[in-house]
């Protein structure tokens, strides 16, 4: 396969994936917003720090006012990781590589692009509980491309390097949910253990569609259990370990290398060496570290990977041929 279009398709995975998350980032803040005592403010900074956007934020915007988060998070163009933006730079990987997936993909992805494109130029007249409809209506057309994805497309090079983008960009933003929470509490460690506490745990599970599977596993919601599952849990498709697992698997189907007998590149390398750091570990060794050290300690790892991947795949230069000596 191209580097081009594998390139291509890792990006449109991974684009509409944290188009997804972005829309839960949000949605759960409004909901979280409906259950905080009336004596605490709602927080919305802490999204722009968890997920690393404060900095250009800062640029554009005085304070962290609701309507200034969900506005920079949702349809602002300056902000790269919008959702409006994220479906932008999906469109144009995925137009550029029309021949390499399936029609049902390409039709989805253009239309989901316009429909969010048109709500952008509506947003400002609407009520909050608008927003919500549009972010569920968001995440749900997010799970369907990725559902038109797995029944459309051969099981070959190219649908592993997309889900290897999907699994990578989900790992990411499931640290960044456990992470927002870390930041709302930072000011108050006395908050720790609080009944606040517990409800701002409550949201970290409905952020990531994990409460009604976390009720079934743990009778009680305690912060060791919801960050083990979370982390390490080995059969819920949006926790750190499965999306690692997957990840490796696709990438060694990628290079028809078999994990058992050891690496042979460096993103091999990279991967293996994240997901054992997840694998091996258990959750006394997570708070032991400090949670958010932990946190961040993947998230940068992670990126070290998507380096290790482009360096691998993405970033090769074509082998010029010797001329020939002959005349």
């Amino acid at each position: 396969m191209l580097s081009r279009v594998a390139n291509s398709i890792y990006w449109l995975n991974r684009y509409i994936e944290r188009a997804e998350n972005y829309a839960r980032f949000v949605s759960v803040n409004f909901n979280l917003a409906l259950d905080l005592p009336p004596t605490l403010s709602e927080q919305w900074e802490p999204l722009l720090i968890a997920t690393a956007d404060n900095d250009i934020f800062e640029k554009y915007y005085d304070s962290a006012t609701p309507d200034n988060v969900i506005q920079y998070m949702t349809f602002d163009v300056r902000n790269p990781n919008s959702i409006l933006s994220s479906l932008q730079f999906a469109r144009e990987n995925a137009r550029t590589i029309r021949e390499s997936i399936s029609k049902e993909m390409w039709e989805h992805v253009n239309q989901f692009y316009w429909k969010v494109k048109e709500a952008s130029n509506k947003s400002s007249y609407w009520e909050m509980n608008k927003f919500q409809d549009f972010f569920d209506e968001v995440k749900m057309d997010c799970q369907l491309f990725f559902g038109i994805v797995d029944s459309t497309i051969t099981r070959n090079e190219g649908w592993h390097f997309g889900r290897m983008g999907r699994m990578l960009e989900r790992a990411d933003k499931t640290t960044r949910f456990l992470d927002v929470k870390y930041f709302i509490l930072l000011p108050n460690a006395k908050a720790v253990g609080s009944p606040l506490d517990l409800l701002l745990w409550s949201a970290v599970l409905k952020s990531v569609s994990a409460y009604n599977m976390f009720r079934q596993e743990y009778p009680i919601i305690k912060p060791s259990n919801i960050t083990e599952y979370l982390l390490l849990n080995k059969y819920f498709p949006r926790s750190v370990l499965y999306c690692m697992r997957y990840a490796e698997s696709s990438l060694y189907e990628i290079s028809g290398n078999k994990i058992n007998a050891g690496f042979s590149n460096e993103a091999e390398k990279q991967m293996g060496k994240l997901k054992s750091m997840i694998e091996f570990t258990d959750i006394s060794d997570v708070f032991s570290i400090g949670l958010h050290k932990f946190l961040d300690d993947f998230q940068t790892k992670n990126n070290d990977v998507a380096d290790a991947l482009y360096q691998t795949y993405f970033g090769l230069k074509p082998v010029l041929q010797s001329q020939s000596q002959s005349q």
